[in-house]
């Protein structure tokens, strides 16, 4: 097992009992419990423990970095023992389907610790069900291992000061995967201001997908590589609404080979919540 992108449900199920596996359900609804925990405990993947985005992937207690700003370190890093996750582990994380709610961000967290053999559940727990492949209600007893031992990688991580000292550059380094309609302004649902960083693109999160599964590496890198201008990847910086649907297409690029790039991880929302920064509406 040596999977650090994604992984189809056939090759999961053949190693599903291996011990050196650890599997995460991250199953996430801003509206629907039954994809939350209560979904989990009706029934999930054989041997998974539960990751809240809320309580577990973030921490809603910081102030002006956003809906979901990113967990302690040592709170994530203990709760990776208690899931019994150590860094010579297999990890593989899934949620309902297309994996923006919160599989990707788990696996970008994880990354962020320096563990390499993390990879995501293409197509998530639908694309599971459709093969008719195990689930369990059984809540599993976890052998919890020491504190995982990771530093979260700060150079991966943009933040505002760096987005407001590159707003003078040529499009390609900034991109909002938010759906275009929020991206331009039209509505929003979930924050108090509408609109986008000036000079970002729009590239939303979606379009990476065909049929809720992530399309092959070629043509993911086919689809992205032009999109960044000449730019190496490192110089790339994503954003979202609150620093989780980037992490899919961070995914995606990783996937297609193009390697690097870094999460503002405050985004749209953390941008908002100082009213000096500018704003963009339109296209």
């Amino acid at each position: 097992m040596k999977w650090t992108t994604l992984v189809e449900p056939l090759d999961l199920a053949a190693e599903i009992d291996n011990p050196a596996l650890r599997i995460v359900d991250a199953r996430f609804s801003l509206v629907d419990s039954a994809l939350r925990r209560e979904g989990y405990e009706q029934s999930h993947l054989p041997h998974a423990v539960y990751a809240d985005l809320n309580q577990d992937l973030s921490d809603l207690g910081k102030t002006g970095q956003g809906r979901h700003p990113l967990p302690q370190e040592h709170d994530f890093t203990r709760k990776l023992g208690q899931w019994g996750i150590a860094p010579d582990h297999q990890v593989v994380v899934y949620d309902a389907g297309d994996s923006s709610m919160a599989a990707a961000r788990f696996w970008w967290l994880l990354k962020l610790l320096g563990h390499q053999r993390v990879a995501v559940l293409n197509g998530g727990l639908s694309a599971w069900r459709a093969r008719q492949l195990p689930e369990t209600s059984e809540t599993i007893r976890v052998d919890e291992v020491a504190q995982y031992p990771g530093r979260f990688d700060r150079t991966a991580i943009a933040d505002a000061e760096e987005v407001l000292s590159r707003l003078g550059e040529s499009p390609g380094w900034l991109f909002d995967v938010r759906a275009a309609e929020r991206f331009r302004g039209e509505v929003e649902p979930l924050d108090p201001v509408a609109g986008h960083v000036p000079g970002a693109a729009n590239q939303p999160f979606s379009l990476s997908l065909r049929d809720g599964r992530f399309k092959s590496s070629a043509e993911l890198h086919e689809q992205l590589a032009p999109k960044l201008s000449g730019r190496k990847p490192e110089e790339v910086v994503l954003m979202c609404g609150s620093g989780v649907t980037a992490c899919h297409l961070l995914l995606a690029m990783e996937h297609a080979g193009l390697h690097g790039t870094r999460v503002y991880a405050g985004s749209w929302s953390g941008w908002i919540s100082d009213p000096s920064r500018p704003i963009a509406i339109g296209p």
